[in-house]
């Protein structure tokens, strides 16, 4: 437990920020959506390839609920005899939001190269690319403005008087980062992961429903941090935390999770409970609560709002569940092969 203070101190510390607001699509079950956060964090597991899913609604006391969903996949290929490696995978995201059908679909194929720098232990430095189209369209349908408001009523037979050119637009979106993997000590089970990456690289054009515009989307930043500390043979922490800039906006997120082995009578551990919270800063508490069974996790999260908004929210903001699934191959398997990056 005294290691559990003293990395959560360290990580108060090290990344403080001052507001918190974020104009990119994000999830609080930031373990989930690695490629999302940082290209350089894709592979960083124990197996030869994944999928992850997670689905997010938002504000369904307010408004009609905002609705995200993203699928990733990873898959790690061995560089010839070194210990190095290549993950090769991607991340389709779709965000529904409002009473229009505001609709943002991405397509991010990504490619990530883990270079091992450790002779004895597990240390690697890894270089990622992520880039790909995204496109934004709503239902024209389903505007309305006061020019409908007839003195009495809404009639929708009166026109709403928006002329719009555009229903939907689409432009090249590309990310790149860097990140540190390393085995901590002699124990493989315990871990440190830095990174930092750089999204909307490329500066793309922005373009509205109305007309192009010579205005380009603002770069961020993401700063990522993460410690394993093993407990003891039967349990370990986990603590992890993103901070996010892009232009004039911020975000932190920091938390930590607690995971209990449950062992079988041959001595294997098949079954991982992990329970803890997240803290997204001046926004929301963040309980988590997430299972394994062999290769397969279950996750779910409820974002608690502490803000002004708890009023007519009734402290309710988003909720999210999550499903990932690990395959090791059982014969020639890369992780048994050699050394691994992994967290």
């Amino acid at each position: 437990m005294k290691q559990f203070y003293i990395i959560m101190s360290a990580l108060l510390i090290c990344i403080h920020p001052s507001t918190l607001k974020s104009q990119d699509i994000h999830f609080s079950q930031i373990f989930e959506t690695p490629i999302l956060r940082n290209p350089s964090l894709a592979g960083l597991f124990t197996g030869d390839a994944r999928i992850q899913s997670v689905y997010r609604t938002q504000w369904n006391n307010i408004t009609t609920p905002y609705q995200t969903t993203s699928l990733s996949g990873e898959l790690k290929m061995k560089v010839g005899n070194a210990d190095d490696y290549i993950t090769i995978g991607g991340q389709i995201l779709n965000d529904k939001a409002g009473s229009i059908g505001l609709t943002t679909t991405e397509f991010f194929p990504a490619i990530n190269y883990n270079k091992s720098i450790g002779s004895e232990t597990n240390t690697y430095i890894s270089l990622g690319f992520m880039g790909g189209v995204v496109q934004h369209h709503f239902d024209k349908s389903k505007v309305t403005t006061n020019n409908q408001f007839d003195g009495n009523a809404y009639n929708r037979d009166i026109s709403n008087g928006e002329n719009f050119s555009n229903t939907s637009y689409s432009y090249f979106d590309g990310s790149v980062g860097m990140s540190l993997n390393s085995q901590i000590g002699e124990n493989q089970d315990n871990n440190l992961i830095i990174g930092l990456a750089y999204h909307h690289f490329n500066k793309s054009k922005k373009t509205s429903f109305y007309t192009l515009n010579n205005e380009t989307i603002t770069p961020k930043w993401v700063g990522s941090i993460g410690v394993k500390i093993s407990n003891n043979e039967s349990s370990y922490f986990t603590l992890q935390s993103d901070y996010s800039k892009q232009g004039t906006n911020n975000e932190f997120i920091i938390g930590g999770i607690y995971t209990v082995k449950l062992f079988d009578l041959n001595g294997d551990a098949t079954y991982l409970l992990h329970v803890g919270s997240y803290v997204r800063l001046h926004d929301a508490i963040i309980p988590v609560a997430k299972i394994e069974f062999k290769s397969i996790a279950i996750a779910g999260s409820y974002d608690a709002t502490v803000t002004e908004l708890k009023r007519n929210s009734n402290g309710q903001s988003g909720f999210e569940v999550s499903l990932s699934y690990k395959i090791k191959k059982k014969n020639n398997s890369y992780l048994d092969a050699v050394r691994c990056p992994r967290f």
